[in-house]
This record gives C-alpha cells, sequence and structure tokens, in this order.
C-alpha cells in the first residue's frame, strides 16, 4: 500500500514538473481553457440570479376571481368560504358597482360608462397570494378556475411567466453551450497530453519496453491533465467572481427603480466544487484518450 501511494505521488509530482517546465504554453493553455469556461459559468448564475426577478418583488402579485353575470350573493359568499379554507392569501370582493365607479374614475373613460345601457362588469375577488413562487401563483389559477360560478381567472404576473420562458429558453442555450466547452476542453486537453507524449516518446517506449503496464505509463498524463483542470476551473471561477461582483451595482441601479430587490449571487461552495468535479473529469478524459491512443500505436509497431 505505501509503495501504491508512493508511486501516485511521484507522479504527481512529476506531472507538476512537466506543466511548470513550459510555463508559455501551459499559461497560455490555462487563459483558453479558464475563459471558455467562464462564458457558460457566468451566464448560468446570471439566469439562476434572474429567476428571482419571476419569483420575488416587492410588489405583491394578484389573482382576479371574475364572477359569472349571475352570481348571487350567496355564490360569494361560498366562493370567500373557499378560499379561507384555502388559506391562499388575503382578499377583498369588489362589487360591480364599485368596479364601474373604478373605471369611471379613468381619464376617458366617465363618458363612455355614462352611455352604457348596464352594468356590464361582474363581481370580482381580488387575492394577493402569500406563495410567491410563480408555479404556485398557476396552481392556484388552476384550482380557482375549477370553482363554481367562477366565470374567468386571471393573473397579473403574464410578464413572469413570459420571463420564465425566457429563463428556461436560456439555460437550454447555455446547456448546449457548456456541452460545446466541454468538447473543446477534451479536444483542447487530448492535443496538450499528446504533444507531451510525442516529447517524452523514447522515454515512454524504452519503459513500456522493460515490462511497464500502460498505467504506470498514463498516470503522470493523467496526473498533469488533473494539475491543469484545476488550475482553469480555479481562474474560471475567480473570473466569474470578478465579473458578477463588478456588476452588481449596475443590476441594483435597473431594478431598484421597479421595486425590485435581487440577490446577485455567486457560486455556492457545492456549486464550486461541482464545477471543479466536472472540469478535472473532462481533463482527464481528454489525457486517457491521447494516452490510449499512442498505447494502441505502440503495440501496433510491436
Amino acid at each position: 500500500m505505501r509503495r501504491f501511494f508512493a508511486q501516485h505521488l511521484a507522479a504527481l509530482r512529476d506531472a507538476w514538473r512537466r506543466l511548470v517546465s513550459t510555463p508559455l504554453n501551459s499559461l497560455l493553455s490555462l487563459i483558453v481553457i479558464g475563459a471558455a469556461l467562464t462564458l457558460p459559468s457566468v451566464g448560468w448564475v446570471v439566469l439562476d440570479n434572474l429567476r428571482g426577478v419571476g419569483d420575488y418583488s416587492a410588489g405583491i402579485p394578484q389573482i382576479s376571481l371574475f364572477m359569472t353575470r349571475d352570481a348571487e350573493p350567496a355564490d360569494v359568499a361560498e366562493i370567500e368560504s373557499r378560499l379561507r379554507e384555502a388559506k391562499a392569501g388575503n382578499w377583498r370582493f369588489v362589487s360591480r358597482e364599485e368596479a364601474l365607479k373604478r373605471m369611471a374614475s379613468n381619464e376617458g373613460m366617465a363618458e363612455i360608462v355614462a352611455n352604457l345601457p348596464r352594468n356590464p362588469l361582474p363581481d370580482a375577488l381580488i387575492v394577493e397570494p402569500d406563495d410567491l413562487h410563480l408555479e404556485a401563483q398557476e396552481a392556484l389559477v388552476t384550482r380557482f378556475s375549477a370553482w363554481p360560478k367562477v366565470a374567468h381567472v386571471q393573473i397579473d404576473s403574464d410578464w413572469a411567466r413570459r420571463l420564465d420562458a425566457f429563463l428556461r429558453l436560456g439555460k437550454l442555450s447555455l446547456t448546449l453551450l457548456a456541452g460545446l466547452f466541454g468538447g473543446a476542453l477534451v479536444v483542447v486537453t487530448f492535443n496538450t497530453i499528446r504533444l507531451q507524449i510525442l516529447s517524452h516518446r523514447d522515454e515512454i517506449e524504452i519503459t513500456k519496453l522493460l515490462g511497464a503496464p500502460s498505467s504506470f505509463v498514463r498516470r503522470p498524463f493523467l496526473y498533469q491533465a488533473a494539475w491543469q483542470s484545476l488550475l482553469a476551473g480555479s481562474l474560471s471561477l475567480w473570473l466569474c467572481h470578478v465579473l458578477m461582483t463588478a456588476t452588481q451595482p449596475l443590476v441594483n441601479q435597473i431594478f431598484q427603480p421597479y421595486g425590485i430587490v435581487l440577490q446577485w449571487r455567486t457560486f455556492t461552495n457545492s456549486e464550486m466544487g461541482l464545477v471543479m468535479l466536472v472540469v478535472c473529469a473532462l481533463g482527464i478524459a481528454g489525457a486517457w484518450l491521447a494516452s490510449t491512443q499512442h498505447l494502441l500505436s505502440f503495440q501496433a509497431r510491436r
């Protein structure tokens, strides 16, 4: 067991020496990989932050329940009883007469209302839900629509639904973009390790002729890819933090006039760990492919 750990420690040190032996090439690779990872990472965090615009705001959303024209006071009382049992939030009753007065008070509407033969507006109940999440509000709309004597249910967060659809489209696009950059990371690592293998080709072939297993030959290159991926991932996370911190004052200036309080966060510890894990896995995959290709070509020549 001690020998096993000693071999891996030696391979880890050898991989680090190989990485720093070509500082310019290593630095350029880190910058390219780090910048490529930053774009989808920042985009993902930004979209996750913007989801709070649809979920939470300083204003309270309202759900309007419009009664049918033939609804009686007893029907309204029944709906109020159901609202009380549902514990959906606060509500208030707006009679058709009150609604008509409000319409007449609007500029340019007084004359139109005066010429109406009868009041066309229904009674309504305005609900202010306790749960501000869009999904919960839509569930209430579906529930209210099934109640008797309720002709129509309207939620005043159509903009939030459009924003939610935009965010879903954005996350889908970023997922595809992250997949493309992930593939590019594998390719970059593959080429980097392939060049390292070619520069040590004679040493590798002598080692193989002496009977060294493929895992022994492959190990330093896998560790080199891991080192490179860790450094590139760290650079990407640092760039994300800098960009998010730098844009926070601008974001506050944009949303605060609308009464929207937005938590402009960066990556959490678990998200940073996941990013580093994925980046290392992709880098090691590229190194494994490069070393396997060389080992197979060596066996073919034998």
